[in-house]
């Protein structure tokens, strides 16, 4: 029993200069401003555009908003199956160009939920059933069930299983830079090839968590860059959360430990700093825009449901303008430090 304290000691000292160094970030104070000229046909009279719209929580506290444009219509909606918010706007007349402006501020904090207790009482899985059973993308059975049974074979608690996918995760994933975006999430391939991006690497696990009895959920937005302003256009990311009862929702990005693994060069082990703080906390420097898969937006899309909803997305006359990512929709994201 010594030892084992010992060791955890020695690791919480390894841990100390990672978190001293992220103590200047603990918060972050930005203004946000989304502008598009949407790439449509000039003369469709049908033109529809889906931005994610992110809200305050705990976490983050979102103010100022400014909407402008040329557009028929505009209003702000829900998403019927996991509340997510939607800035929605439409074309109803032919025209050169589509535009539309919407700014915010946002003060996000480093979210940290660690010193974990070891009673697991029993919860309610009828609350979680939203966010424990498969989608199109991510099956619970089969090879992924069989490779987290796997995993977690002498693992008993939730805290366990959970904590085990996440190791096997960073022991055996990796960041590849040449998938577009943040990757579509399709476990079983990404079982086979093990790289992939933030949305990749976090499918599998929410995938791999959710066929063992572990509640776990995608959380979709976008990182806030270094820097006093610049682009955004293309730093959407995403983490994921599981549920620990008793405590409540642990946030993890084993993306983020790979990602600094790959700029950093660093072998594994030489990471344990980085993988202790992701297990349980996530740093100020992103914003939150929803969960979910599998979606019908509100109003709902004609071109079948979107895998995620992480990118503006538009449809003339019902059908996509663009793929999931939407780069070609003609959108520019930008920050100023507050």
């Amino acid at each position: 029993m010594r030892k084992k304290k010992f060791e955890q000691f020695i690791l919480a000292l390894s841990v100390i200069p990672f978190l001293f160094t992220l103590s200047e970030a603990k918060e972050k104070r930005v203004e946000v401003s989304f502008k598009i000229n949407l790439r449509a046909p000039e003369n469709s009279k049908d033109v529809k555009l889906w931005i994610p719209f992110p809200v305050s929580d705990d976490n983050q506290i979102i103010g100022d908003v400014m909407i402008n444009g040329n557009y028929s219509y505009q209003g702000i909606y829900k998403e019927r199956e996991f509340g997510n918010s939607i800035l929605y706007a439409e074309w109803k007349s032919p025209m050169n160009n589509r535009t539309l402006t919407y700014t915010f501020n946002v003060r996000r904090k480093e979210l940290v939920r660690k010193g974990f207790s070891g009673n697991e009482p029993l919860f309610n899985k009828k609350e979680f059933v939203k966010i424990s059973h498969a989608t199109s993308l991510s099956p619970t059975s089969g090879k992924v069930k069989e490779t987290a049974e796997n995993i977690t074979r002498d693992k008993k608690t939730i805290l366990a299983k959970a904590r085990a996918i996440y190791d096997w995760i960073v022991d055996n994933m990796y960041r590849d830079p040449k998938i577009k975006g943040c990757g579509t999430g399709e476990v079983e391939r990404l079982l086979e090839s093990l790289g992939g991006k933030c949305g990749d690497i976090h499918s599998v696990y929410v995938a791999l968590a959710r066929s063992v009895g572990v509640p776990a959920r995608e959380i979709f937005g976008i990182r806030i860059p270094n820097g006093k302003e610049g682009d955004m256009t293309k730093a959407q990311h995403c983490w994921a959360e599981f549920y620990l009862p008793g405590y409540g929702w642990v946030p993890i990005d084993p993306s983020d430990v790979r990602k600094i693994m790959l700029e950093k060069k660093l072998k594994l082990g030489e990471e344990k700093a980085y993988r202790e703080y992701y297990f349980g906390a996530v740093d100020a420097s992103r914003i939150a825009y929803g969960i979910g898969r599998d979606l019908v937006l509100n109003p709902p899309q004609k071109d079948g449901k979107l895998n995620y909803f992480m990118y503006p997305y538009a449809e003339a006359h019902g059908k996509a303008v663009d793929d999931l990512f939407g780069f070609n929709l003609g959108y520019m994201i930008s920050f100023k430090e507050l």
